[in-house]
């Protein structure tokens, strides 16, 4: 049985994680039995860099956290070793920082479990398709380019109009003159 200083600690932990993934936009919860420390420190490092937390936590805690977070449908991929990336920022770096990793390292021990985007619950799958999307720069370049087009299109429409009358007022202009 815990001693009520342990158990406050534990119900603490679980209080400040349960924030965090509330504040989250995605987390990617993976498997990391297998990895030395030296890829574990490289790992680490990557995901601190693009700006996203990266923990090590017991099931039952996480477990925990995730409900008073409002976070459903993760229970039955906490088994086995588990570690969490989580990112308030880009959706898409904690995705692409793992997935790459597991593809560098195809021992099959390191693997992405499950993840959360905006508070809902999806599959390994699910974080590889988030991890093959673009970021948000890309996209959001994209998009512009894509409300640019019609406009530039209309404005090229405009110009070959008045193009074409400048032309036919010049070729009467010098039909009459001749």
């Amino acid at each position: 049985m815990p001693s009520q200083e342990i158990l406050a600690q534990k119900q603490q932990q679980v209080a400040q994680l349960a924030e965090e993934f509330k504040a989250a936009n995605v987390g990617v919860l993976v498997n990391y039995n297998g990895i030395n420390v030296t890829d574990d420190t490289q790992l680490r490092k990557q995901l601190r860099e693009a700006g996203c937390s990266y923990k090590v936590v017991k099931n039952t805690l996480l477990k925990l956290a995730f409900e008073q977070a409002g976070i459903e449908g993760l229970e039955e991929h906490l088994n086995g070793t588990t570690a969490i990336a989580y990112s308030e920022g880009n959706y898409t770096d904690a995705a692409k920082i793992l997935t790459d990793f597991v593809k560098k390292n195809p021992n099959g021990s390191f693997q992405v479990k499950a993840g959360f985007v905006d508070g809902s619950a999806v599959d390994a799958e699910g974080v590889t398709g988030l991890a093959k999307l673009p970021s948000k720069e890309v996209l959001i370049a994209q998009v512009l380019g894509g409300f640019n087009a019609p406009i530039q299109g209309f404005a090229n429409v405009l110009n070959g109009t008045i193009r074409g009358l400048v032309i036919a007022l010049n070729a009467i202009a010098e039909k009459q003159s001749a």
